[in-house]
């Protein structure tokens, strides 16, 4: 009961984080602005989930040793991947700057990753 607990404050706080401007409060009167300015938060959550998820896949794909592939496994399967503070949430984000086809994760070998 406590785990769970503290994932939920955990998932608390992390929504928190994505919506800080404004002390997480809808400037925005309209109904339809306050479900576009609350989908932008779930895609923006979705995103870092996705990059956390998809870091940690390149992460095990590049460990050889399997008792430290176990043990890495294990950490991730106990731990949460509601991570956010490597991600700068106050920048200025240029998508097209980018814009390449080249992935930085191997998607091929994510796609065929055995953890169990």
């Amino acid at each position: 009961m406590e785990k769970q607990l503290s994932r939920i404050e955990i998932s608390n706080k992390f929504s928190k984080a994505i919506y800080f401007a404004n002390n997480q409060e809808f400037q925005v009167g309209e109904k339809l602005d306050q479900e576009k300015v609350a989908a932008c938060k779930v895609i923006i959550q979705n995103a870092v989930l996705l990059w956390n998820y998809l870091y940690l896949s390149e992460y095990l794909i590049r460990i050889k040793n399997k008792e430290e592939k176990d043990l890495a496994i294990q950490s991730v399967l106990g731990g949460s991947v509601l991570l956010w503070h490597h991600v700068n949430l106050q920048g200025e984000y240029d998508f097209l700057k980018y814009s390449t086809n080249e992935s930085r994760f191997d998607l091929d070998k994510t796609l065929v990753l055995n953890i169990g």
